[in-house]
């Protein structure tokens, strides 16, 4: 399988700078798998594809300021720092990072954040280099000096990232987005994310309890969106791309409502491709079956892989090439996925993080 076979040309119009408003006013092409027909129809008509008994599995991982801007220690040189996964495997206050300029910031370097000319509000050092070419990178807020007239209160490092650090935007949107709560879910309740799972960007409150008031239940997972957001997928062969580790996690409760709308006859439609990985992994873990779980999935969708749990699925259209991608042609099939996906970019839809969305039916 060849990952030049999974491209396409998109015009730079078509992607998305802003989020639309309401969330629910995006546009929605509808795919019916069994037919191979479309339908466009707008976010807020999702009720009327969805039965009761019918079970929305959502991601309720939140996006935290991940995006670290600071100065190298010895030469004052501007350096960055995307937030991927904290480690504390390694000790408290280890991250996974991507950083530039990646040839500067070797085992060692250490990295400022805060206003140059003032004391720092936040030190990074990097402490090794990972397999994927990130750094692991450990945090410390300094103490006050002495000598100090700041009088800020000492806080705590994954306090002082939410002062100092910023809302990690995708590198394709170039506006400022105004509100940063638009790149959160309304649901998002679990901080830990380096992406927003932009499928669930379209529900508001409003439209979930429509959707609870006609019978259709919503429960949640989490995942931590992490480094293969970010990373395209490099080699030719795709069987060569090793996914990147991330965290997820099931409850006891949410098992139960899966394996009773299973055996209800329900369908569990999953809430973008997070959501898909998240049951998809617990279901080979346990043999097809759901049962709680906390740690972490490497799993790699691609076409060929049987979906033991999905049974529909809520999704943007993604980036060519990526994993995201791959995900989505093995549930739709590869020829549909082209189809619609042509369709959306003859129709004008919205792409990415801030565009429309597919119901895959």
């Amino acid at each position: 399988m060849k990952i030049s076979d999974f491209d396409y040309d998109l015009p730079l119009e078509l992607i998305a700078q802003t989020p639309i408003e309401p969330r629910d006013a995006s546009r929605l092409l509808v795919v019916r798998r069994e037919n191979k027909t479309f339908e466009h129809r707008h976010f807020r008509d999702l009720g009327e594809f969805l039965r009761p008994g019918d079970l929305l599995i959502a991601n309720q991982s939140r996006v935290i300021p991940a995006r670290l801007l600071g100065y190298r220690e010895q030469t004052n040189g501007v350096a960055e720092v995307l937030l991927l996964a904290e480690r504390n495997n390694l000790g408290p206050d280890h991250w996974e990072t991507l950083v530039r300029p990646g040839r500067r910031l070797r085992e060692g370097a250490r990295i400022h954040f805060g206003h140059q000319g003032q004391p720092p509000r936040l030190i990074g050092e990097i402490k090794q280099r990972t397999e994927a070419g990130g750094r692991i990178v450990h945090f410390s807020v300094p103490e006050q000096s002495a000598n100090s007239n700041d009088p800020y209160q000492l806080l705590n490092v994954r306090q002082r990232i939410d002062e100092v650090g910023r809302m990690p935007l995708p590198p394709y949107i170039h506006e400022t987005l105004e509100d940063q709560e638009r790149y959160q879910t309304v649901y998002a309740r679990i901080q830990g994310s380096a992406a927003a799972p932009t499928a669930g960007l379209h529900f508001t409150p409003e439209l979930l309890e429509r959707l609870r008031q006609q019978g259709v239940r919503t429960s949640f997972v989490t995942l931590h969106v992490g480094l293969d957001t970010f990373r395209p997928v490099e080699h030719e062969n795709v069987s060569e791309h090793k996914m990147h580790s991330e965290e997820i996690e099931l409850d006891a409760d949410t098992a139960a409502l899966i394996n009773e709308t299973r055996q209800a006859g329900g369908r569990v439609v999953a809430v973008g491709t997070t959501s898909v990985r998240v049951l998809e992994s617990i279901a080979k873990f346990h043999n097809g079956e759901i049962a709680p779980y906390k740690g972490n999935t490497r799993l790699f969708i691609t076409p060929g892989t049987p979906f033991k749990v999905v049974d529909a699925m809520i999704t943007n259209f993604h980036l060519p090439r990526s994993t995201l991608l791959l995900l989505v042609s093995a549930f739709m099939g590869k020829d549909l996925m082209e189809q619609a996906y042509q369709e959306a970019i003859k129709e004008r839809y919205r792409f990415f993080s801030f565009g429309d969305a597919m119901l895959l039916l």
